[in-house]
């Protein structure tokens, strides 16, 4: 009887720190594997942001841009998800799970985490000063301290001119 492979979550936004932290994991945790044949199972997890907190409810045409918001948060997770999923089928890995859960992405990846019982979180890294860390904060440092798991960090190298 074949083990049981552990869970990578690797969490997946429309950045381009996150389509490298995807790419990055595939080239090392899964393309020396040959793909599917990697001692993981892949779930790429997208964070939706929930249209409360694109739009303030407040005010007047607030009933009628809600509609409109959901719309195009919809259309961006499918086109995150659609291009994770390419990427992945692109290296050879096709046994991969795509999940868009609605909320804010530090819990939404932390409880996929416990969901899963993934033994590693995978996520990208926009590189944040400590004072704008402060003041947006950072998907990446507070999975790292709340992920039951794992948790590793890619950066993208500077590209030198």
């Amino acid at each position: 009887m074949a083990a049981e492979k552990q869970v990578m979550v690797i969490g997946a936004d429309e950045s381009e720190q996150s389509q490298y932290a995807l790419e990055w994991a595939l080239d090392h945790f899964f393309k020396p594997f040959g793909g599917d044949k990697a001692p993981f199972k892949l779930i790429i997890v997208h964070a939706k942001v929930q249209v409360s907190t694109a739009v303030g409810l407040a005010g007047p045409g607030a009933a009628e841009i809600l509609p409109i918001v959901e719309a195009d948060l919809k259309k961006s997770a499918a086109h995150v998800t659609e291009k994770a999923k390419e990427f992945c089928a692109s290296k050879s890995v096709t046994d991969v799970v795509v999940e868009v859960v609605e909320g804010d992405a530090r819990n939404v990846l932390c409880d996929a985490v416990e969901r899963h019982h993934a033994s590693i979180l995978i996520v990208g890294s926009h590189g944040y000063g400590a004072i704008k860390r402060a003041v947006l904060g950072s998907v990446s440092d507070y999975c790292a301290h709340h992920a039951h798991s794992t948790v590793m960090i890619v950066k993208k190298p500077k590209t030198k001119h």
